[in-house]
């Protein structure tokens, strides 16, 4: 009998309460008991297995290994203490008497790869099988037979030799490149001698970057040809250092120790009394219906179950358009989706769009699902709701095959601050793996904070990044929450006006900040095709600047702040735009500095918030969105500037673009996961929804009907990604803003040898309306908002040319004359470069009905450079 939960299959095992007294070897569950032992500088290990009452004894002593440097000063929590672990059966209470740390092996579990589900293990009979008894004595003596604990020696092939990440430059770019950081070069200087000592210290106790981001290679479970090692820091158990290691010889028979599928957990006595906690470095947790924690998964599965990547992964684009996603909220019905389905469901729609990138959010274990991700519990576990690794596995293979880079958004920012199932209070002390008091708790999140002046912290925070790249070929991160890291305040209250003194004082967190040039500094030199784009709104400088440059190294930043400047104009009318603010919000970035830009993403459709469409069009989209019923003036403005402030937004707005799915055809609605009532401790009631999926999916099928205006919208966006990659506009050298005219609400613009028009007008249009241009020749039409296609009035003849004549206009060498209907977006392309002047004739205009006569242009025009 199994039970399912989001495509999962669980077995309902019988519950193993048996006794479990210690010299009791007829219990059907396994017993190990650690002792500490003073002729080593680390915690000894002694363990008595017997698989019956004549069994001999033997005594197992972990390795001498230090893994933590014992003279290095990098911070005050570098040389934190550690704890011993254990192995107990399920009644804790028979032993009441055990010290420190313990792992637990509870009910076994087998996974299923072909149906992502559990089925029970069994002896054929149904009953459920468990590993051979183990008794310990916990008086053992020391003078036991001790022999090291047994370790896979790994023969490197040529490509899995250490790679050279390079060292450190000057430093010294960044005044290059903005003379105005000179002013705060102590602090700057500061900050890149933080940087360099940790990597000379890196180099100096771990054998470099490259070996101290393997540290899922240590600590946690590992397995070898003998058996498996379990590594733990927990330094509130008070021991001098804070590893704790314990190795478990295999069966008798070869097999492992702890099968594949097993929940396991680790039983601690902490400062804060016994705790059972997920193991830190976890790689698949899972949540039992009924339950409200997760279990940890001992995840090692046999080879032949194993996904093998097929398919090799894509070069990074120069222009990157980068469509964001939710893996569980994938479906249009109103059910958590899988990984197998967005698989096949929703990659070949990506690439049918034209995007060359796939997001995807809440990768990371994350017990609530309301969070989006964002309150991470098991930070090296993908999220077992939609389905197993190999499940993710298979989806990242997938997309590669159809030419999609796959990036994560990866949280490091805080994490969550649940105590049974996440990091927080893991060893019983509230600054293990974050800042203590208040300084480690974030308010607005209700969350932990990490302490990345901390020497495991570092090898934690730099392992994660480095498995999600190595174990399951992402192609690079989207980071959360960057702002909330590189300041003491978060951001909070914090209004970034872009006086420098803001970014460079003591409200800075210097040690963030670093922890973000090492990562950079690892991903970029381990994995140089590797994408990283950091969630900044502070603006900081140096942001997207090498690290060896004195940067802190991100290849892209998300353009955040242009999302809130459409939804603050989509709260005014439209008379009171201006073309100045729109053009001055799009193009306000740094020199060199690439950025993602993005009309609208996730955080627009949360709850409390609208999309786009919904803000233009609100409840007009239930009744008038079919093509065979009436539209309505609201629905028309929607519409058509939907299109345009996609469109500009893709033009002006950054090196790379991004839209959350279902936007391209604008989703309607807001996006709210199922939740149930919540009590706050202030006595506030936060209502829920019923625990109703029905907004937390995506209305694919509503783009895909031809019969309604979503498909036209659709469409739109796909031309646009399509004539993205043919001309590659985005990262063009060339760009110049030509006019942005407050009276006729026009914009023009250049990119590459692109001309773009927009008229924001709600009533006005203009024939002959003169275009300045650089380049000489012929252009014709590439993209039109108003093409019918498009859900657009056909309003311009597509078959027209348009001739350039010398001349200055708009401080351009050259001009062309073009019909710019009202509330349209047209896109010219250079046909053909002419020497010869062409004969200046105007345009051949389709005149419907309500076209407006032709208005006089006004020929003050504000230019920028």
């Amino acid at each position: 009998m199994v039970y399912t939960i989001s495509g999962i299959r669980f077995p309902v095992v019988p519950s193993l309460h048996k006794s479990s007294l210690r010299g009791d070897r007829r219990t059907s569950s396994y017993s190990l008991f650690l002792k500490k032992s003073n002729s080593f500088s680390r915690t000894s290990l002694y363990a008595k297995f017997s698989h019956d009452s004549e069994s001999k004894s033997s005594t197992i002593a972990e390795s001498d290994k230090v893994l933590i440097p014992e003279d290095q000063d990098i911070s005050a929590s570098v040389k934190d203490q550690l704890e011993t672990p254990e192995i107990i059966s399920e009644d804790a209470q028979s032993f009441q008497k055990l010290e420190d740390l313990t792992m637990k092996d509870e009910n076994k579990y087998n996974l299923d790869e072909a149906a992502s589900s559990y089925r029970e293990v069994g002896d054929g009979q149904g009953s459920v099988m468990s590993s051979s008894p183990v008794d310990v004595n916990t008086n053992a003596q020391a003078n036991k037979t001790s022999v090291h604990s047994g370790e896979k020696v790994k023969i490197l092939s040529d490509e899995d030799k250490p790679k050279i990440i390079p060292p450190p430059g000057t430093g010294q770019k960044i005044y290059e490149i903005d003379s105005f950081l000179k002013a705060h070069s102590q602090h700057l200087d500061f900050r890149y001698g933080q940087y360099k000592r940790i990597r000379e210290e890196i180099d100096k106790y771990e054998g470099g970057l490259d070996a101290f981001s393997r540290g899922y290679e240590k600590l946690g479970f590992t397995r070898s040809a003998t058996g498996i090692t379990y590594r733990e820091w927990a330094p509130g158990a008070k021991d001098d250092f804070g590893v704790w290691e314990i190795f478990l010889p295999n069966n008798a028979d070869g097999s492992p120790p702890i099968p594949h599928g097993s929940r396991v957990k680790i039983h601690m006595n902490t400062p804060s009394g016994i705790k059972d906690s997920i193991p830190a470095w976890i790689k698949f947790s899972v949540q039992a219906p009924g339950e409200i924690p997760y279990n940890g998964i001992y995840y090692d599965p046999p080879e032949e179950e194993k996904y093998v990547f097929k398919h090799p992964q894509p070069k990074r684009p120069q222009s990157i358009r980068i469509y964001e996603s939710h893996v569980g909220m994938s479906s249009p019905e109103p059910k958590i989706n899988t990984y197998a389905n967005f698989r096949d469901d929703v990659l070949p729609r990506i690439k049918k769009l034209g995007y060359n990138a796939v997001q995807i959010m809440a990768i990371q274990e994350h017990s609530y699902y309301a969070s989006f991700g964002y309150h991470v519990t098991n930070f090296f576990a993908p999220s077992s709701r939609f389905g197993t690794p190999e499940d993710l596995k298979s989806l990242i293979d997938r997309a590669h095959e159809l030419g999609l880079l796959v990036l994560m958004d990866i949280v490091h920012s805080h994490a969550s601050n649940n105590t049974l199932d996440g990091l927080n209070m893991f060893d019983g002390t509230d600054g293990h793996y974050f800042h203590p008091g208040s300084r480690g708790y974030h308010w607005m999140w209700d969350s932990r904070l990490f302490n990345y002046g901390s020497w495991e912290v570092l090898r934690y925070l730099l392992s994660n990044a480095r498995w999600w790249l190595d174990e399951y070929k992402f192609d690079g991160f989207r980071f959360d929450g960057v702002t909330s890291m590189m300041y003491t305040h978060h951001g909070l209250q914090v209004s970034f006006t872009g006086n420098y003194n803001e970014y460079f004082g003591f409200a800075t967190d210097v040690d963030a900040v670093v922890y973000l040039m090492l990562v950079n500094d690892l991903i970029h030199g381990l994995f140089p095709e590797a994408v990283t784009i950091g969630e900044d709104v502070s603006g900081m400088p140096t942001f997207c600047v090498p690290t060896q440059d004195g940067g802190i190294g991100f290849n892209y930043r998300l353009h955040m702040a242009i999302a809130d400047k459409w939804i603050e104009l989509l709260k005014k009318k439209d008379e009171d735009w201006r073309m100045g603010d729109i053009v001055h919000t799009l193009t306000n970035r740094r020199w060199l500095e690439k950025c993602v830009a993005y009309a609208e993403s996730h955080d627009q459709a949360l709850v409390g918030d609208k999309t786009l469409a919904f803000w233009l069009m609100d409840k007009d989209m239930y009744d008038f969105m079919a093509l065979d019923r009436p539209s309505t003036p609201l629905i028309d403005r929607g519409i058509a500037l939907h299109k345009m402030i996609r469109l500009i937004t893709m033009g002006l707005g950054g090196e790379g673009y991004l839209n959350f799915m279902g936007n391209e055809f604008g989703h309607p609605e807001w996006i709210d996961f199922p939740r149930g009532e919540q009590h706050l401790p202030n006595g506030v009631v936060v209502p829920g929804n019923n625990n109703s999926f029905d907004k937390c999916r995506r209305r694919f099928d509503l783009g895909d009907a031809e019969y309604l205006r979503y498909h036209g919208m659709q469409e739109f966006d796909q031309a646009m990604q399509h004539l993205e990659e043919s001309y590659g506009f985005m990262t063009s050298e060339h760009q110049y803003i030509s006019r942005k005219n407050e009276g006729d609400k026009v914009i023009i613009f250049e990119r590459d040898n692109l001309v773009f028009v927009f008229n924001f007008h709600w009533t006005n249009s203009y024939s002959d309306y003169r275009v300045g241009c650089l380049m000489p020749g012929k252009y014709k039409i590439v993209l039109d908002s108003d093409d019918a296609l498009f859900g657009g009035f056909n309003r311009i003849n597509h078959t027209a040319e348009y001739f350039t004549s010398e001349g200055w206009y708009d401080d351009r060498p050259r001009s062309f004359l073009v019909y710019a209907p009202c509330r349209t977006a047209v896109v010219y392309a250079l046909v053909d470069g002419v020497d010869s002047e062409p004969v200046e004739q105007s345009v051949e205009v389709e005149q419907p009905v309500e076209v407006e006569q032709p208005v006089e242009i006004e020929q003050s025009v504000e230019v920028e450079p």
